[in-house]
């Protein structure tokens, strides 16, 4: 059973780029990010209450943790995340955002003295070669003719968001359970991301969304945010946080053929190659 809802998980999260295309096209990221993680701190709240009996109280000591992990994996990230969707197409940008687990395991290499295998060493090369290769469009004077995209700076800032997220994360979680601290951070983050969303026009937009936008946004806060962590965790709570995190690999692959089949984005071979050189790294990085 575990397998089957790490499986859906990843398809969850692929189809977030999907739902993320279709809403910024009608909100601006910081409105579309509120919204997002307003229902999903909502959903996060009544969970928490369903597993833990009660919201858990945190100390002081906690509090700090808590704020970065709100402002880096909340508001950073999917301010970052949304940004780079507005002109980055779904496919492209999810290929560069599995890159995460690459930059989380050279950061945890770096700040928490993990040592990282050859066989790691050579994922992480070959995961950003692959990326490279995807943004140089397969030539790498295209870089240096054309630059890259500011969507593709967007979407590099969730991956170094991410980086914060997972490498404080793992010092606020050896007091709170992960559900407890994810919760806390969505509320943290969203309340963060509300006095930009109303100044961005969230009340006068909010009126003209219609019913493609609303179930973006249901999709995004309940399924992308609150059963997706969830059903993540019970994996890495049943089976270990590497071989959990092996199904994330599947997460640019359902993205890909999401964006195909409802958004009529194209596939070329290069996307095909540098994504197969993503997913290589990133399985030889967790594997080794």
């Amino acid at each position: 059973m575990i397998y089957f809802k790490l499986v859906a998980t990843a398809i969850i999260w692929g189809g977030t780029f999907i739902a993320g295309r279709i809403v910024v096209q009608a909100l601006h990221p910081f409105s579309a990010a509120f919204c997002r993680f307003a229902l999903a701190s909502f959903c996060l709240v009544l969970l928490t209450y369903h597993v833990e009996q009660k919201l858990p109280r945190v100390r002081w000591s906690q509090v700090i943790g808590l704020v970065v992990l709100g402002l880096s994996g909340v508001f950073a990230y999917n301010t970052f995340f949304f940004w780079g969707l507005q002109t980055t197409p779904a496919s492209r940008a999810s290929l560069i955002i599995a890159l995460n687990p690459i930059a989380v395991a050279l950061a945890s290499a770096i700040f928490l003295r993990y040592r990282l295998s050859s066989l790691q060493i050579f994922g992480i090369l070959l995961s950003f070669s692959g990326a490279a290769f995807i943004i140089a469009q397969g030539n790498p004077l295209h870089l240096f003719r054309e630059g890259i995209s500011t969507g593709d700076l967007w979407l590099f800032g969730c991956v170094i968001s991410w980086c914060i997220y997972s490498i404080v994360g793992k010092w606020v979680m050896q007091d709170l359970s992960p559900l407890v601290a994810t919760t806390y951070a969505c509320f943290i983050g969203t309340v963060a991301l509300l006095p930009l969303a109303l100044d961005t026009g969230l009340w006068e937009i909010l009126p003209d969304l219609n019913l493609n936008h609303w179930l973006s946004l249901i999709y995004l806060g309940l399924f992308g945010s609150a059963i997706g962590f969830n059903w993540y965790y019970e994996g890495i709570r049943t089976i270990g946080p590497t071989r959990a995190a092996i199904f994330i690999n599947l997460v640019p692959v359902s993205a890909i053929f999401l964006g195909v089949s409802l958004l009529g984005e194209t596939v070329t071979p290069l996307l095909i190659a540098g994504g197969i050189l993503v997913l290589l790294g990133v399985s030889w990085t967790n594997l080794g």
